[in-house]
């Protein structure tokens, strides 16, 4: 049997109405799509002593901790996809997500003051308590226990999240002793300038459907930056804030990253690292779960219920990602949205993720440019794909109190307090106050009382003065 053949074969191309040809098609369409996290992921991560949290490898310089994390985000990508592949047979490609690697730089490492290697473990742990749920049958009860309004907001208060954190970045959004937050200088900034040039390059280039992009506008912002420092219309400080670190050489070492969750497990304090891996565990579950869907739908998988079948593989795939990924030194793998554009293309069974899995590992001989990659570039991303979360909202019934409440505390706390966890958190303490006002309180299970509970206790803990730290 020839090699074609046997591809055709093992995928149940047949079965399922594609061939080869579209199926590689498809996955380069969702590559494209995608491939902006190799960049943008460890311009997230990655922090600089002073200035922005993050992982900070004292045995290396910014641009070689920038490489490894590239290397590693690769590699969980690519373990990732390709047990999609060959497991699930499903043609969803998966990475490390926007809006979870900002909670756990900024939130985690930032705001908590948590050590990156404790955040490592969170992740780690939470994976594990995925992969576990997951083979055990448990996901219908874990869905059940979660009040949907809450679910529905999540995406959209992740973008409200990750939108401050890329106009800050690019120098639109800057801080202020009075407001807190204001305009910058977007008229004679020259980062702020060039930002919003990209920024509306990059729509420009997404609303005519130009696949990659993304990836196009971080790179064309990026050389255009460096070509107005090499121009000599801005000099000094201005000009080197428009550079990114082009002389970092190579780094493919891993091993400063590698296992360092393994001592993050000594600095764990119970209640923030409890929190911390449910919110890891709350986000990644069901950004998956609704994306597995939503693609699925899209690609005529569901079932007459509008369920997707066997969806036990693809949430194992993303499990084992995630827990791999945390085991190197990145942040929760998820499915990603954008797999929808390979579907859209014809892909229908795992061969078009063993294409895009392929391309991630290919991807690494493009590591060294990375660190080239300046950040309010790479941040153009994240304002990008927030502005798409948004549309999560249209699912909330805002006319219904008992949805708009918990949806709305949802989305409003996490950008006001710059952390995923406190908004969901605050969604879930007032499902059950809302319902109950109304007199709806048969709608309200016992785990829904229980989880509004919990985090009360949480929040009496980490703002009474209980805990003086949390952490290394």
């Amino acid at each position: 049997m020839a090699l074609p053949d046997t591809v055709a074969a093992f995928f149940e191309l047949e079965e399922h109405g594609t061939d080869v040809r579209t199926e590689v098609l498809a996955g380069l369409t969702t590559f494209l799509t995608m491939s902006y996290i190799v960049v943008v992921n460890p311009g997230i991560l990655v922090g600089i002593e002073g200035e922005k949290p993050g992982i900070i490898v004292d045995a290396l310089s910014y641009g070689e901790t920038v490489q490894a994390v590239a290397v590693v985000t690769i590699i969980a990508a690519f373990v990732a996809t390709i047990t999609m592949a060959l497991y699930a047979n499903r043609p969803f490609a998966q990475a490390p997500g926007l809006g979870l690697n900002a909670f756990f730089a900024f939130t985690v490492i930032g705001a908590l003051g948590v050590a990156w290697q404790t955040a490592l473990a969170a992740v780690v742990v939470e994976g594990i308590i995925f992969l576990v749920l997951t083979l055990v049958g448990a996901r219908r009860y874990i869905i059940e226990a979660f009040p949907a309004p809450v679910k529905f907001a999540v995406g959209a208060g992740i973008g409200a999240f990750l939108a401050i954190i890329g106009l800050q970045a690019m120098n639109v959004v800057v801080a202020d002793p009075a407001t807190y937050v204001t305009l910058g200088s977007v008229a004679s900034d020259p980062v702020a300038i060039l930002s919003v040039l990209g920024l509306f390059f990059t729509f420009a280039l997404y609303a005519r459907g130009v696949r990659g992009s993304i990836l196009i506008g971080v790179v064309a912002t990026t050389v255009a930056g460096y070509a107005v420092a090499a121009s000599g219309l801005v000099t000094g400080e201005s000009a080197q804030a428009l550079r990114g670190n082009l002389n970092a050489g190579a780094n493919y070492d891993i091993t400063p990253l590698a296992g360092a969750f393994i001592d993050g497990l000594g600095l764990v304090e119970p209640f923030s690292f409890a929190l911390i891996v449910f919110t890891f565990f709350f986000v990644d579950f069901f950004d998956t779960a609704g994306t597995l869907t939503g693609v699925g739908q899209a690609a005529g998988f569901l079932d007459e219920k509008g369920d997707l079948p066997e969806i036990e593989r693809p949430l194992l795939a993303d499990a084992i990602g995630t827990t791999i990924g945390g085991m190197l030194g990145t942040s929760t793998v998820t499915t990603y949205i954008e797999s929808a554009t390979g579907v859209e293309e014809g892909g229908r069974t795992g061969l078009t993720a063993l294409v895009v899995a392929l391309l991630f590992l290919g991807s690494l001989v493009l590591v060294p440019l990375a660190a080239a990659i300046p950040l309010y570039a790479s941040h153009i991303a994240l304002v990008v794909v927030a502005v798409i979360m948004l549309g999560n909202l249209t699912d909330i019934d805002w006319d219904d109190v008992t949805q708009a409440v918990p949806a709305g505390m949802t989305v409003l706390i996490m950008p006001f307090t710059f952390n995923i966890g406190y908004g969901i958190a605050a969604g879930i303490i007032s499902y059950p106050v809302v319902k109950a006002a109304v007199g709806d309180w048969d709608e309200v299970g016992a785990a829904q009382w229980g989880l509004a509970a919990a985090f009360v206790v949480y929040f009496i803990v980490r703002t009474g003065g209980v805990l003086s730290g949390v952490g290394g």
